[in-house]
């Protein structure tokens, strides 16, 4: 899965990657040389009492430890460079392939573990393209040329090198296959412990309110304590392989000098080929070394590039049409035809042959008791989901067979829990209309009876705003969230429940304001509240899923015992509280 991930993202950057390949063999190659000057220097140069050797051989040094510098920090950078870009495209990827998700996806995957996949697993992947670039390019190369100028300066010593680099690299690997496992548990961890801490941020007030602070923070520690278990028990077996690299390191320094010794007492070798030859083996290990820290490094960067890759592959359910149809101009009337909806995997479908129209210039409203499928009707019209039988039509055309954003377009949704972006009031509004004027703006929010506490704020339309609009009240949230319809003037409303946290008196000059604004626009309004919906032109009543009545006010209480039911009860509580 690394390797599919790595090949197609890597692919625009084969310029860098074969210049990076080229100064890593230069790098590689001066490492190489220069054991064998120094053998040189010694032998022919200390042993002679050659001065002027000496001095050559130490300038030819020095240049070439100058090569090896220049090219080892130009193949670092390249290599960083190559690294952050993978890093950047899988970013832009994944938020793109989410960006595109219809609400079952999201659901689907959940918005803690896309964070993760899109923050950590991202680094992983990145992490293991900067290392790969600046030793696995390397260490090969290390350790083949090690080999053949080990055997050039004493093929007698050779059997270390063969005895010393299979025993290094089967210890680490050892180690390396119990840590697999692990890798995959941590990631999952990071998912729960980003869950977790996103629902104890977003819910606070609900935590304080019912005094759980107790049982939040026990929920926390046990996500956290899995973690910690799981990055320790990485960590005792990451810990292993330092002392193993060394114990081998060390016990193959005294190898070579020992029988090294022997071998220059017994003249068949000299005092500066058994150093670079010790030189040589130690580069050999330490490719080896470099080597296993990227497969320590691979396993973990595995496990996060198949999480990746899951993302990328998720198509959306609701997809563009190969041939889409144009949505003609003008006002757009919505229309439900035998519209069945259910969700994945349910046993029972949440909408039964639903059929409404609603037309331009006239107010349809849905009402019903909590479950009924109020909401996830008003989600089938802007394509947030797909209908699983009938159809969705937007002036005539099934909205599957036009373009998404030419349905986005026509369509101005006030969603049940309205949702503000950091930034400013302008910049949330603006969401309607990138070129609105602030005159347009202010219009919006005097419809929405926003206009009175967005001026009394410090800095009006560019007073600040908190992400999610925590800054602000639930009602002013919904207020400013119409407003934000409002601006982009589409030819259909959508509100979903959208006046439920405004007192009856700002309910009534809302619904007041809004006639002329809509007098030419198509509007669907969900509500829980009967006074709401009064004077609508049309209700329709919803139970399980199911249209149990279509009328207005007055002929829905002679005709239907659900609709009737629902406002004796709200009747009854309005005469209780008074």
């Amino acid at each position: 899965m690394l390797l599919r991930l790595l090949r197609d993202h890597l692919r625009p950057f084969r310029g860098p990657l074969v210049v990076l390949v080229l100064l890593q063999l230069v790098g590689t190659i001066a490492s190489l040389y220069l054991p064998s000057l120094n053998g040189r220097i010694i032998d022919d140069g200390v042993a002679k009492g050659d001065t002027g050797f000496i001095l050559e051989a130490g300038g030819w040094m020095l240049a070439v430890s100058l090569v090896q510098i220049a090219a080892t920090v130009a193949a670092t950078y390249l290599g960083a460079r190559t690294a952050a870009g993978v890093g950047r495209d899988l970013r832009a990827g994944i938020f793109a392939r989410v960006g595109d998700f219809s609400a079952q996806e999201v659901s689907r995957f959940g918005a803690p573990t896309l964070i993760s996949r899109n923050t950590n697993d991202v680094t992983q992947v990145q992490t293991v393209v900067f290392m790969g670039a600046a030793m696995m390019v390397s260490a090969p190369i290390m350790m083949v040329g090690g080999i053949v100028m080990a055997l050039r300066e004493d093929v007698g010593l050779s059997w270390l090198v063969a005895v010393a680099v299979p025993l290094l690299a089967l210890c680490v690997s050892l180690v390396i296959r119990r840590m697999i496992p692990n890798f995959r548990l941590m990631q999952e961890s990071v998912d729960w412990v980003n869950r977790v801490l996103r629902e104890q941020i977003t819910g606070i007030r609900v935590v304080r309110a019912f005094v759980r602070e107790d049982h939040e923070r026990a929920r926390f520690a046990e996500a956290n304590t899995q973690y910690t278990d799981t990055a320790l028990a990485v960590g005792r077996l990451q810990a292993l392989v330092f002392p193993i690299v060394m114990f081998i390191f060390n016990v193959s320094t005294v190898a070579v000098l020992w029988f090294g010794a022997h071998r220059v007492d017994g003249g068949q070798m000299q005092i500066g080929a058994l150093t670079a030859f010790m030189s040589y083996l130690m580069q050999i290990l330490m490719s080896v070394m470099m080597a296993t820290f990227m497969s320590m490094m691979i396993p973990r960067a595995t496990v996060s590039a198949g999480r990746i890759t899951e993302v990328l592959d998720t198509a959306s359910t609701v997809v563009q049409p190969i041939e889409p149809v144009a949505l003609p101009e003008g006002g757009t009337t919505v229309e439900l035809r035998d519209v069945e909806f259910a969700y994945p995997g349910a046993d029972v479908p949440v909408l039964q042959r639903v059929s409404l129209v609603a037309e331009p210039g006239r107010t349809t409203a849905i009402i019903g008791s909590t479950g009924s499928g109020k909401s996830t009707l008003l989600s089938l019209i802007p394509r947030l989901y797909d209908v699983t039988d009938g159809a969705v039509l937007l002036g005539g055309v099934d909205v599957r067979d036009a373009t998404l954003e030419d349905v986005w377009s026509r369509i101005g949704l006030v969603p049940q829990k309205p949702y503000l972006f950091t930034g400013t009031v302008a910049s949330n509004l603006r969401y309607g209309d990138a070129d609105a004027t602030d005159d347009e703006l202010w219009d919006a929010l005097r419809v929405a009876q926003a206009e009175d506490f967005v001026r009394a704020m410090p800095d009006g339309l560019e007073s600040a705003i908190a992400q999610g609009g925590t800054n602000v009240s639930g009602g002013q949230r919904q207020r400013l969230a119409i407003a934000r319809a409002l601006v982009a003037k589409p030819d259909v409303f959508l509100f979903d429940d959208s006046f439920s946290a405004l007192d009856l008196s700002t309910d009534a000059r809302l619904r007041e304001a809004l006639r002329p604004v809509t007098r030419h626009t198509t509007v669907i309004v969900v509500a829980q509240r009967v006074s709401t919906i009064l004077d609508a032109d049309s209700i329709v009543v919803l139970e399980d899923g199911a249209v149990v009545g279509s009328g207005t006010h007055d002929e829905l209480l002679g005709t239907c015992p659900t609709y009737v039911e629902i406002v004796e009860s709200q009747r009854s509580a309005e005469e209780a509280a008074a």
